[in-house]
Parts: structure tokens; C-alpha cells; sequence
């Protein structure tokens, strides 16, 4: 666990250690996952997909059923390989037992990523007692998009200024990456 990550400082991520953050990340279970479009989990599910993410979603209602592209397993003890990061898209009461289902994980996962709105100090004392990093009340999608710059396409301020110009993509539309930054 980084200074970055000091659990006294859950309202406030240095963006260096974000953007080192999700660059390590790869493989993500998602709990949470739904199946509607209009749901912001089945957004972030995607954006997350064509960024170059291993999602597996986690969901009991959809288990065994195809989520754009992806196996759902029911249970984050379903998932049958190792994971980089446990993204808990539930309420703060949820979060707790969830977390506690991560920790249960062998290998355990580097991070525990609560979503917007979501957050349990508990939970997170018990991960970071472990060597977990935990990330609350954040959307790993609008930090990606933060830090590569690409939220700023729709008008909102990244608070990051690049002279970059964005490479088009092969598929016609343009997108940044952290890579790149």
C-alpha cells in the first residue's frame, strides 16, 4: 500500500497513484454487473471492455449468461482464477460482506475499487490490514476518462492540460489512454 492510499485520506486520490493504479489493474470482477444497458454498471462494464480490461462480471440473477462477451459468474468465489481487482458496484452495507468475500480469495486481489456513493471504512480497514489497496466513492470509468483526457470531450474539466493530439482509432472513433499520458 502506498502513502497515496493512506486510509485517513479516502476522500482524496492522488492522480499519479490512480493512473499507476489502473495501468497494473488488468483483470477486473465487477459485483454488480447488470444486464440493462441504461444501468451505470452495464456502462462501466463496457467502457471498461474496450479499454483493454479482463472483466468478469459478478452477478447471481445472471450466472451462467453471456454479459457483452463475458461468462457472469453468480459469486466472486465462482470466479476460478485470480483477479487484479474486485470492483464493488453495490450499497455501502453490501460492501462489507463483498469485501469480505475478496479477502477470501487466494491469490487476494491488489485492489478493492468501491463505486460512486459507495463507501465502509470498516470493510476498507479490514482489506488495507491485509495489503489490499482500496479505492471508495469512485468510478474507475470517469477516472480513466479523467486522467487520459477523454472526458474532457464532453465538456467537463479533467484538471489535466495536454498539447497531445488523440490517435484515431482503427475502428473510426477516437479514444485516449492512460498509456499515453
Amino acid at each position: 500500500m502506498t502513502d497515496a492510499f493512506d486510509p485517513a485520506r479516502h476522500d482524496r486520490y492522488d492522480d499519479a497513484a490512480l493512473r499507476a493504479l489502473l495501468r497494473r489493474v488488468r483483470a477486473i470482477a465487477l459485483v454488480g454487473a447488470s444486464a440493462n444497458p441504461a444501468r451505470p454498471s452495464w456502462i462501466v462494464t463496457k467502457y471498461l471492455i474496450e479499454r483493454g480490461y479482463d472483466v468478469i462480471p459478478v452477478n447471481p440473477g445472471l450466472a451462467g449468461q453471456a454479459l457483452l462477451g463475458k461468462q457472469v459468474v453468480g459469486r466472486l468465489a465462482d470466479l476460478g482464477r485470480p483477479v487484479d481487482m474486485v470492483e464493488i458496484f453495490r450499497n455501502s452495507e453490501a460492501a462489507g460482506p463483498l469485501v469480505d468475500e475478496a479477502l477470501a480469495l487466494d491469490p487476494l486481489p491488489e485492489v478493492i475499487w468501491m463505486q460512486l456513493g459507495v463507501r465502509n471504512d470498516a470493510a476498507a480497514a479490514r482489506a488495507e490490514a491485509r495489503g489490499v489497496t482500496v479505492v471508495m466513492n469512485r468510478c474507475p470509468k470517469i477516472e480513466y476518462g479523467r486522467l487520459s483526457g477523454e472526458i474532457g470531450w464532453t465538456g467537463v474539466n479533467s484538471r489535466i492540460l495536454s498539447a497531445k493530439r488523440p490517435k484515431l482509432a482503427p475502428k473510426g472513433f477516437q479514444k485516449l489512454t492512460i498509456e499515453e499520458r
